[in-house]
Protein backbone atom coordinates (compact mmCIF):
# COMPACT_ATOMS: atom_id res chain seq x y z
CA UNK A 1 0.00 0.00 0.00
CA UNK A 2 1.32 3.46 -0.89
CA UNK A 3 1.90 5.82 1.99
CA UNK A 4 -0.33 8.86 1.57
CA UNK A 5 -1.58 11.94 3.39
CA UNK A 6 -5.31 12.24 3.97
CA UNK A 7 -6.88 15.63 3.18
CA UNK A 8 -7.21 18.21 5.92
CA UNK A 9 -7.07 21.99 6.21
CA UNK A 10 -3.60 22.52 7.63
CA UNK A 11 -0.36 20.64 8.09
CA UNK A 12 -1.22 19.74 11.68
CA UNK A 13 -4.51 18.11 10.65
CA UNK A 14 -2.99 15.91 7.95
CA UNK A 15 -3.26 12.22 8.73
CA UNK A 16 -0.24 10.31 7.55
CA UNK A 17 -0.51 6.61 6.80
CA UNK A 18 3.02 5.30 7.09
CA UNK A 19 4.45 2.11 5.69
CA UNK A 20 8.03 3.11 6.45
CA UNK A 21 10.01 5.86 8.14
CA UNK A 22 8.89 8.41 5.56
CA UNK A 23 5.65 8.84 3.63
CA UNK A 24 6.00 8.97 -0.12
CA UNK A 25 3.22 11.14 -1.58
CA UNK A 26 0.79 13.73 -0.29
CA UNK A 27 -2.83 14.05 -1.40
CA UNK A 28 -4.26 17.47 -2.33
CA UNK A 29 -5.87 19.25 0.60
CA UNK A 30 -8.03 21.62 -1.43
CA UNK A 31 -9.56 22.01 -4.90
CA UNK A 32 -9.57 24.39 -7.82
CA UNK A 33 -12.75 26.47 -8.02
CA UNK A 34 -13.16 28.29 -11.32
CA UNK A 35 -14.15 31.98 -11.18
CA UNK A 36 -17.63 32.99 -12.34
CA UNK A 37 -16.09 34.45 -15.52
CA UNK A 38 -13.37 32.03 -16.61
CA UNK A 39 -10.21 33.18 -18.33
CA UNK A 40 -9.40 32.09 -21.88
CA UNK A 41 -5.74 31.78 -20.88
CA UNK A 42 -4.67 28.15 -21.12
CA UNK A 43 -7.26 27.10 -23.70
CA UNK A 44 -6.20 25.12 -26.74
CA UNK A 45 -7.45 25.99 -30.22
CA UNK A 46 -10.22 23.41 -29.92
CA UNK A 47 -11.26 24.80 -26.55
CA UNK A 48 -11.23 28.35 -27.92
CA UNK A 49 -13.54 27.19 -30.71
CA UNK A 50 -15.92 25.79 -28.10
CA UNK A 51 -15.79 29.10 -26.20
CA UNK A 52 -16.67 30.96 -29.39
CA UNK A 53 -19.61 28.63 -29.86
CA UNK A 54 -20.83 29.62 -26.39
CA UNK A 55 -21.10 33.25 -27.49
CA UNK A 56 -22.92 32.41 -30.71
CA UNK A 57 -20.16 32.32 -33.33
CA UNK A 58 -21.23 30.14 -36.24
CA UNK A 59 -19.21 26.95 -36.67
CA UNK A 60 -18.08 27.98 -40.16
CA UNK A 61 -16.43 31.11 -38.74
CA UNK A 62 -14.75 29.60 -35.72
CA UNK A 63 -11.47 28.57 -37.36
CA UNK A 64 -10.80 32.15 -38.48
CA UNK A 65 -11.89 33.57 -35.12
CA UNK A 66 -9.67 31.11 -33.24
CA UNK A 67 -6.71 32.25 -35.35
CA UNK A 68 -7.45 35.86 -34.43
CA UNK A 69 -7.85 35.14 -30.72
CA UNK A 70 -4.74 32.97 -30.64
CA UNK A 71 -2.67 35.78 -32.14
CA UNK A 72 -3.97 38.44 -29.75
CA UNK A 73 -3.81 36.25 -26.62
CA UNK A 74 -0.64 34.21 -27.07
CA UNK A 75 1.41 36.22 -29.58
CA UNK A 76 0.59 39.80 -28.56
CA UNK A 77 -0.26 39.09 -24.94
CA UNK A 78 -3.29 41.36 -24.73
CA UNK A 79 -5.07 41.64 -21.42
CA UNK A 80 -8.42 42.93 -22.72
CA UNK A 81 -10.74 42.06 -25.58
CA UNK A 82 -11.26 45.75 -26.36
CA UNK A 83 -7.80 46.05 -27.92
CA UNK A 84 -8.44 43.26 -30.44
CA UNK A 85 -8.97 45.63 -33.33
CA UNK A 86 -9.33 42.95 -36.01
CA UNK A 87 -12.29 41.44 -34.12
CA UNK A 88 -15.74 42.98 -34.49
CA UNK A 89 -17.03 45.17 -31.65
CA UNK A 90 -20.01 42.87 -31.22
CA UNK A 91 -17.84 39.80 -30.73
CA UNK A 92 -15.48 41.66 -28.40
CA UNK A 93 -18.43 42.67 -26.25
CA UNK A 94 -19.83 39.14 -26.23
CA UNK A 95 -16.49 37.67 -25.20
CA UNK A 96 -15.97 40.29 -22.47
CA UNK A 97 -19.41 39.52 -21.03
CA UNK A 98 -18.66 35.83 -20.58
CA UNK A 99 -14.86 35.52 -20.32
CA UNK A 100 -11.69 37.32 -19.20
CA UNK A 101 -8.01 37.26 -20.16
CA UNK A 102 -6.90 37.19 -16.53
CA UNK A 103 -3.51 35.80 -15.56
CA UNK A 104 -2.34 34.90 -12.05
CA UNK A 105 -2.26 38.00 -9.85
CA UNK A 106 1.17 39.34 -8.86
CA UNK A 107 0.97 40.05 -5.13
CA UNK A 108 4.70 40.57 -4.55
CA UNK A 109 7.87 40.99 -6.60
CA UNK A 110 11.43 40.70 -5.32
CA UNK A 111 14.58 41.52 -7.26
CA UNK A 112 17.88 39.96 -6.21
CA UNK A 113 21.23 41.70 -6.21
CA UNK A 114 22.17 39.38 -9.11
CA UNK A 115 19.14 40.41 -11.21
CA UNK A 116 17.01 37.35 -10.44
CA UNK A 117 13.32 38.20 -10.02
CA UNK A 118 10.78 36.27 -7.99
CA UNK A 119 7.04 36.80 -8.22
CA UNK A 120 4.50 35.59 -5.69
CA UNK A 121 1.37 34.79 -7.69
CA UNK A 122 -2.13 34.44 -6.28
CA UNK A 123 -4.58 31.97 -7.80
CA UNK A 124 -8.27 31.23 -7.25
CA UNK A 125 -8.70 29.63 -3.83
CA UNK A 126 -11.09 27.10 -2.38
CA UNK A 127 -13.92 29.10 -0.75
CA UNK A 128 -14.39 26.33 1.80
CA UNK A 129 -10.99 27.02 3.35
CA UNK A 130 -10.52 30.74 2.71
CA UNK A 131 -6.75 30.20 2.47
CA UNK A 132 -4.78 31.77 -0.39
CA UNK A 133 -3.51 29.58 -3.21
CA UNK A 134 -0.11 31.05 -4.02
CA UNK A 135 2.87 29.90 -6.07
CA UNK A 136 6.25 31.37 -6.85
CA UNK A 137 7.77 31.93 -10.28
CA UNK A 138 11.41 32.93 -10.81
CA UNK A 139 13.16 34.69 -13.70
CA UNK A 140 16.93 34.22 -13.99
CA UNK A 141 18.63 36.52 -16.52
CA UNK A 142 22.03 35.74 -17.99
CA UNK A 143 24.16 37.28 -20.72
CA UNK A 144 22.86 35.05 -23.53
CA UNK A 145 19.57 33.74 -22.14
CA UNK A 146 16.75 34.34 -19.72
CA UNK A 147 15.33 31.34 -17.88
CA UNK A 148 11.89 31.24 -16.30
CA UNK A 149 11.34 28.68 -13.54
CA UNK A 150 7.66 27.70 -13.51
CA UNK A 151 5.56 25.93 -10.85
CA UNK A 152 3.10 23.10 -11.48
CA UNK A 153 1.49 22.68 -8.04
CA UNK A 154 0.61 24.76 -4.99
CA UNK A 155 3.00 22.97 -2.67
CA UNK A 156 4.30 19.58 -3.75
CA UNK A 157 3.16 15.97 -3.84
CA UNK A 158 6.60 14.82 -2.71
CA UNK A 159 8.69 15.35 0.41
CA UNK A 160 12.33 15.31 -0.67
CA UNK A 161 14.29 15.80 2.52
CA UNK A 162 16.73 18.42 1.14
CA UNK A 163 14.08 20.58 -0.58
CA UNK A 164 12.27 23.43 1.17
CA UNK A 165 9.20 23.12 -1.08
CA UNK A 166 8.96 19.47 -0.06
CA UNK A 167 8.24 20.55 3.53
CA UNK A 168 5.09 22.32 2.35
CA UNK A 169 1.71 20.65 2.17
CA UNK A 170 0.20 19.89 -1.23
CA UNK A 171 -2.73 22.25 -1.71
CA UNK A 172 -3.71 21.45 -5.30
CA UNK A 173 -2.57 21.04 -8.88
CA UNK A 174 -2.41 24.07 -11.16
CA UNK A 175 -4.55 24.33 -14.28
CA UNK A 176 -3.05 24.69 -17.75
CA UNK A 177 -4.04 28.37 -17.66
CA UNK A 178 -2.26 28.93 -14.36
CA UNK A 179 0.91 27.30 -15.72
CA UNK A 180 0.93 29.10 -19.08
CA UNK A 181 -0.21 32.20 -17.21
CA UNK A 182 3.07 32.31 -15.29
CA UNK A 183 4.93 32.70 -18.59
CA UNK A 184 2.52 35.42 -19.68
CA UNK A 185 2.79 37.28 -16.37
CA UNK A 186 6.58 37.21 -16.65
CA UNK A 187 6.38 38.57 -20.20
CA UNK A 188 4.02 41.29 -18.96
CA UNK A 189 6.42 42.33 -16.19
CA UNK A 190 9.50 42.22 -18.40
CA UNK A 191 7.97 43.95 -21.44
CA UNK A 192 8.73 40.82 -23.44
CA UNK A 193 5.85 40.73 -25.94
CA UNK A 194 6.68 41.31 -29.64
CA UNK A 195 6.86 44.88 -30.94
CA UNK A 196 3.73 46.41 -32.43
CA UNK A 197 5.47 46.65 -35.81
CA UNK A 198 4.23 43.16 -36.64
CA UNK A 199 0.82 43.29 -38.36
CA UNK A 200 -2.10 41.60 -36.60
CA UNK A 201 -4.30 39.02 -38.32
CA UNK A 202 -6.70 40.34 -40.95
CA UNK A 203 -10.00 41.75 -39.83
CA UNK A 204 -13.41 40.97 -41.20
CA UNK A 205 -12.91 43.00 -44.36
CA UNK A 206 -9.37 41.78 -44.94
CA UNK A 207 -7.85 44.97 -43.48
CA UNK A 208 -5.06 44.99 -40.94
CA UNK A 209 -5.39 47.39 -38.06
CA UNK A 210 -3.33 48.14 -34.99
CA UNK A 211 -4.65 48.45 -31.47
CA UNK A 212 -3.96 51.67 -29.66
CA UNK A 213 -3.12 52.40 -26.07
CA UNK A 214 -0.82 50.63 -23.65
CA UNK A 215 -1.59 47.18 -25.06
CA UNK A 216 0.44 47.90 -28.18
CA UNK A 217 3.37 49.64 -26.50
CA UNK A 218 6.46 47.54 -27.32
CA UNK A 219 8.79 49.43 -25.00
CA UNK A 220 9.98 47.28 -22.10
CA UNK A 221 10.21 48.83 -18.66
CA UNK A 222 13.49 50.54 -17.86
CA UNK A 223 14.22 47.89 -15.26
CA UNK A 224 13.95 45.00 -17.73
CA UNK A 225 17.13 42.91 -17.68
CA UNK A 226 19.54 42.97 -20.58
CA UNK A 227 20.60 39.94 -22.57
CA UNK A 228 18.41 37.31 -24.14
CA UNK A 229 18.15 36.22 -27.76
CA UNK A 230 16.69 37.77 -30.91
CA UNK A 231 12.98 37.05 -31.15
CA UNK A 232 11.98 34.96 -34.17
CA UNK A 233 9.13 37.43 -34.64
CA UNK A 234 11.59 40.22 -35.28
CA UNK A 235 10.36 42.14 -32.25
CA UNK A 236 13.79 42.69 -30.69
CA UNK A 237 15.70 40.79 -28.02
CA UNK A 238 13.58 38.23 -26.23
CA UNK A 239 13.98 38.31 -22.44
CA UNK A 240 12.54 34.84 -21.73
CA UNK A 241 14.35 32.29 -23.89
CA UNK A 242 14.11 29.15 -21.77
CA UNK A 243 11.43 27.54 -19.58
CA UNK A 244 12.21 25.06 -16.81
CA UNK A 245 9.46 23.20 -15.00
CA UNK A 246 11.51 23.27 -11.82
CA UNK A 247 9.41 25.48 -9.57
CA UNK A 248 7.00 24.29 -6.92
CA UNK A 249 5.52 20.84 -7.42
CA UNK A 250 6.18 17.59 -9.27
CA UNK A 251 5.13 18.16 -12.91
CA UNK A 252 4.46 14.51 -13.67
CA UNK A 253 1.78 14.36 -10.97
CA UNK A 254 -0.03 17.05 -12.97
CA UNK A 255 0.91 15.88 -16.44
CA UNK A 256 -2.27 16.70 -18.35
CA UNK A 257 -2.22 20.37 -17.33
CA UNK A 258 1.56 20.64 -17.76
CA UNK A 259 1.32 19.11 -21.23
CA UNK A 260 -1.49 21.43 -22.33
CA UNK A 261 0.35 24.50 -21.01
CA UNK A 262 3.70 23.60 -22.59
CA UNK A 263 2.10 22.91 -25.96
CA UNK A 264 0.68 26.44 -25.83
CA UNK A 265 4.00 27.94 -24.74
CA UNK A 266 5.88 26.15 -27.55
CA UNK A 267 3.35 26.91 -30.29
CA UNK A 268 5.09 28.78 -33.11
CA UNK A 269 2.07 31.00 -33.77
CA UNK A 270 1.94 32.13 -30.16
CA UNK A 271 4.50 32.42 -27.37
CA UNK A 272 6.85 30.39 -29.54
CA UNK A 273 9.51 29.03 -27.17
CA UNK A 274 11.17 26.03 -28.80
CA UNK A 275 10.65 22.63 -27.16
CA UNK A 276 14.44 22.30 -27.12
CA UNK A 277 14.45 25.28 -24.75
CA UNK A 278 11.80 23.82 -22.44
CA UNK A 279 12.92 21.40 -19.74
CA UNK A 280 10.60 19.34 -17.57
CA UNK A 281 12.15 18.16 -14.31
CA UNK A 282 10.92 15.12 -12.41
CA UNK A 283 11.90 13.37 -9.21
CA UNK A 284 11.23 10.08 -10.94
CA UNK A 285 7.54 9.37 -11.57
CA UNK A 286 8.54 6.45 -13.77
CA UNK A 287 5.17 5.53 -15.37
CA UNK A 288 4.72 9.06 -16.77
CA UNK A 289 8.20 9.69 -18.18
CA UNK A 290 7.68 8.03 -21.55
CA UNK A 291 4.26 9.65 -21.93
CA UNK A 292 5.70 13.09 -21.22
CA UNK A 293 8.30 12.62 -23.94
CA UNK A 294 5.74 11.36 -26.43
CA UNK A 295 3.03 13.95 -25.77
CA UNK A 296 5.16 17.04 -25.04
CA UNK A 297 8.52 16.36 -26.67
CA UNK A 298 10.50 18.75 -24.49
CA UNK A 299 13.86 18.19 -22.78
CA UNK A 300 13.96 16.04 -19.65
CA UNK A 301 15.75 16.59 -16.35
CA UNK A 302 15.82 14.01 -13.58
CA UNK A 303 16.41 14.81 -9.91
CA UNK A 304 18.78 11.93 -9.14
CA UNK A 305 20.88 13.14 -6.19
CA UNK A 306 22.16 9.72 -5.11
CA UNK A 307 23.76 6.62 -6.61
CA UNK A 308 22.51 4.10 -4.03
CA UNK A 309 18.90 3.21 -3.33
CA UNK A 310 19.31 3.35 0.44
CA UNK A 311 20.48 6.97 0.27
CA UNK A 312 18.01 8.04 -2.41
CA UNK A 313 15.23 6.51 -0.28
CA UNK A 314 16.08 9.19 2.28
CA UNK A 315 16.73 12.12 -0.05
CA UNK A 316 13.90 11.37 -2.50
CA UNK A 317 11.45 9.03 -0.71
CA UNK A 318 9.62 8.40 -3.99
CA UNK A 319 12.58 6.11 -4.70
CA UNK A 320 10.91 3.54 -2.42
CA UNK A 321 8.23 3.25 -5.09
CA UNK A 322 10.36 3.70 -8.24
CA UNK A 323 13.98 2.78 -7.55
CA UNK A 324 17.09 3.93 -9.39
CA UNK A 325 17.14 0.96 -11.77
CA UNK A 326 13.53 1.56 -12.85
CA UNK A 327 14.15 5.29 -13.20
CA UNK A 328 17.23 4.87 -15.39
CA UNK A 329 15.45 2.31 -17.58
CA UNK A 330 12.68 4.86 -18.18
CA UNK A 331 15.35 7.42 -19.10
CA UNK A 332 16.91 5.02 -21.62
CA UNK A 333 13.50 4.71 -23.26
CA UNK A 334 12.70 8.45 -23.24
CA UNK A 335 11.42 9.34 -26.73
CA UNK A 336 13.98 11.27 -28.77
CA UNK A 337 16.84 10.97 -26.28
CA UNK A 338 20.12 11.30 -28.19
CA UNK A 339 23.45 13.09 -28.04
CA UNK A 340 21.64 16.07 -29.53
CA UNK A 341 18.87 15.80 -26.93
CA UNK A 342 20.57 14.72 -23.77
CA UNK A 343 18.83 14.06 -20.49
CA UNK A 344 20.01 16.26 -17.62
CA UNK A 345 20.63 14.50 -14.32
CA UNK A 346 20.45 16.90 -11.38
CA UNK A 347 22.66 16.14 -8.41
CA UNK A 348 22.56 18.33 -5.31
CA UNK A 349 25.92 18.41 -3.53
CA UNK A 350 25.49 17.59 0.17
CA UNK A 351 28.50 17.67 2.44
CA UNK A 352 29.48 14.23 3.69
CA UNK A 353 26.34 12.67 2.23
CA UNK A 354 26.72 12.17 -1.52
CA UNK A 355 29.82 14.15 -2.48
CA UNK A 356 32.62 11.57 -2.31
CA UNK A 357 34.85 10.63 -5.22
CA UNK A 358 33.44 7.10 -4.94
CA UNK A 359 29.96 8.58 -5.48
CA UNK A 360 31.22 10.39 -8.58
CA UNK A 361 32.65 7.20 -10.05
CA UNK A 362 29.46 5.30 -9.25
CA UNK A 363 27.42 8.04 -10.94
CA UNK A 364 29.44 7.65 -14.13
CA UNK A 365 28.87 3.90 -14.09
CA UNK A 366 25.14 4.29 -13.51
CA UNK A 367 24.63 6.58 -16.49
CA UNK A 368 26.60 4.48 -18.98
CA UNK A 369 24.72 4.25 -22.26
CA UNK A 370 22.35 7.15 -21.51
CA UNK A 371 22.87 10.38 -23.53
CA UNK A 372 23.30 12.61 -20.51
CA UNK A 373 24.78 15.64 -18.90
CA UNK A 374 25.12 16.03 -15.16
CA UNK A 375 24.12 19.26 -13.46
CA UNK A 376 25.86 19.62 -10.08
CA UNK A 377 23.86 21.85 -7.74
CA UNK A 378 25.46 23.41 -4.66
CA UNK A 379 22.95 22.90 -1.85
CA UNK A 380 20.97 26.04 -1.05
CA UNK A 381 20.40 26.16 2.72
CA UNK A 382 17.09 26.80 4.42
CA UNK A 383 16.09 27.05 8.08
CA UNK A 384 16.15 23.89 10.18
CA UNK A 385 17.62 21.76 7.41
CA UNK A 386 20.07 19.09 8.55
CA UNK A 387 22.16 19.33 5.39
CA UNK A 388 25.13 21.47 4.44
CA UNK A 389 26.53 22.36 1.06
CA UNK A 390 29.59 20.38 0.00
CA UNK A 391 32.86 22.29 0.09
CA UNK A 392 33.67 24.00 -3.18
CA UNK A 393 36.96 22.15 -3.52
CA UNK A 394 35.11 18.84 -3.19
CA UNK A 395 32.51 19.90 -5.76
CA UNK A 396 35.31 20.67 -8.23
CA UNK A 397 36.93 17.27 -7.64
CA UNK A 398 33.57 15.55 -8.12
CA UNK A 399 32.96 17.51 -11.31
CA UNK A 400 36.38 16.59 -12.68
CA UNK A 401 35.71 12.86 -12.28
CA UNK A 402 32.44 13.22 -14.19
CA UNK A 403 34.05 15.40 -16.86
CA UNK A 404 36.95 13.01 -17.36
CA UNK A 405 34.42 10.25 -18.03
CA UNK A 406 33.09 12.24 -20.98
CA UNK A 407 30.05 13.91 -19.44
CA UNK A 408 29.36 17.62 -19.35
CA UNK A 409 29.22 18.47 -15.65
CA UNK A 410 28.41 22.14 -15.16
CA UNK A 411 28.10 23.39 -11.60
CA UNK A 412 24.95 25.46 -11.30
CA UNK A 413 25.69 28.94 -10.00
CA UNK A 414 23.32 29.70 -7.12
CA UNK A 415 21.05 32.60 -8.11
CA UNK A 416 18.56 34.59 -6.07
CA UNK A 417 19.53 33.22 -2.67
CA UNK A 418 18.95 36.59 -1.00
CA UNK A 419 15.28 36.54 -2.07
CA UNK A 420 14.76 32.80 -1.39
CA UNK A 421 14.57 32.09 -5.11
CA UNK A 422 17.39 29.56 -5.48
CA UNK A 423 16.92 25.89 -6.30
CA UNK A 424 15.13 24.11 -3.45
CA UNK A 425 14.22 27.30 -1.59
CA UNK A 426 10.75 28.08 -2.96
CA UNK A 427 7.92 28.07 -0.45
CA UNK A 428 4.76 30.04 -1.15
CA UNK A 429 2.80 32.32 1.14
CA UNK A 430 0.20 29.56 1.33
CA UNK A 431 2.54 28.24 3.99
CA UNK A 432 4.46 31.27 5.17
CA UNK A 433 7.93 31.41 6.59
CA UNK A 434 8.30 32.98 9.98
CA UNK A 435 10.26 36.21 10.26
CA UNK A 436 12.99 34.28 12.08
CA UNK A 437 13.20 31.74 9.24
CA UNK A 438 13.53 34.49 6.65
CA UNK A 439 16.26 36.23 8.63
CA UNK A 440 18.14 32.96 9.05
CA UNK A 441 17.90 32.11 5.36
CA UNK A 442 19.10 35.54 4.26
CA UNK A 443 22.02 35.26 6.68
CA UNK A 444 22.94 31.92 5.10
CA UNK A 445 22.78 33.47 1.64
CA UNK A 446 25.02 36.38 2.56
CA UNK A 447 27.67 34.31 4.31
CA UNK A 448 27.76 31.18 2.16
Amino acid sequence: MDARVKPGHDSESMTIIETSSAFLEKAPLERYVAPAKPSLIGLSRMQLADALGEVGVAEAQRKMRVQQLWHWIYFRGLTSFEAMSSVSKELRAALAEKFTLDRPEVVAEQISVDGTRKWLLRLPSDPDSGLPHDVECVYIPDTDRGTLCVSSQVGCTLNCSFCHTGTQRLVRNLTAGEIAGQVMVARDRLGDWPAALIPPPKGEGGERTEPGGAESDPTPPASAPLGGRPSPSGGGMRKITNIVMMGMGEPLYNLDAVRDALLIVSDGDGIGISKRRITLSTSGVVPEIERAGREIGCMLAVSLHAVRDELRNELVPLNRKYNIAALLEACRNYPGASNAKRITFEYVMLKGVNDSIEDAKALVRLLKGIPAKINLIPFNPWPRTKYECADWEQIEKFSQVVFDAGYASPVRTPRGRDILAACGQLKSATEKLTARERMALRAMAMTD
